[in-house]
């Protein structure tokens, strides 16, 4: 009931959010590479099995922390169609996480049928990890959010939902707040190459 209730709420969630901190956008306006290859990172996706990012070179890719107990959980669908709209350009990737309030309490196989069987979701999804900065953080999030790797940016998730988007060559491009829409005309100039 909980899940249908959010589902329902979601559309105005974004639209009182967004003039928020959730609401916010960083660029790498200067281009700068990474000072660790993203390349060299990898993760192992819900059903166990690894994934090597150098399969990634040539596509840009959206890396997103997820959980599927927040008011923002709506942007599984949007993610999806992302995905869809954007198949020969765009990988994106899944990072379920219970760093914010409680709201991923369910295991990987939960995650993966809640997001199956409620939002058709077919992108990958990581195994359910830390994604802030704490003991025991995903190597992926700590390359993201440590400029002496990522080559620039230090902010870390604002919530969940929060979206980090990678060029072709392995370059951390932008940093998009939980209440920018993965459809939103900010993620679409940032994937045409524009501000």
């Amino acid at each position: 009931m909980k899940k249908k209730i959010m589902k329902l709420l979601y559309p105005l969630i974004m639209k009182l959010s967004k003039g928020s901190k959730n609401g916010k956008v960083l660029t790498n306006e200067k281009k700068i590479a990474p000072a660790q290859p993203f390349y060299s990172l990898g993760t192992v996706l819900s059903n166990g099995q690894p994934m090597d990012f150098s399969a990634l070179k040539g596509k840009k890719v959206l890396l997103v922390n997820t959980a599927s107990n927040c008011g923002y959980t709506g942007q599984y669908e949007e993610l999806q169609k992302l995905q869809e709209q954007k198949k020969d350009e765009l990988v994106v990737i899944g990072f379920p996480a219970n760093d914010f309030r409680e709201q991923e309490k369910d295991d990987d196989q939960a995650i993966s049928q809640f997001c199956q069987i409620n939002y058709g979701v077919t992108f990958p999804l990581a195994k359910k990890s830390v994604v802030v900065q704490a003991p025991g953080q995903n190597p992926v999030y700590s390359w993201l959010s440590d400029p002496g790797k990522n080559g620039w940016n230090q902010h870390q998730p604002d919530w969940n939902f929060s979206k980090y988007l990678l060029d072709e060559n392995g370059v951390l491009t932008h940093y998009f707040g939980p209440a920018i829409s993965p459809l939103g005309q900010e993620v679409e100039q940032a994937l045409q190459g524009r501000k």
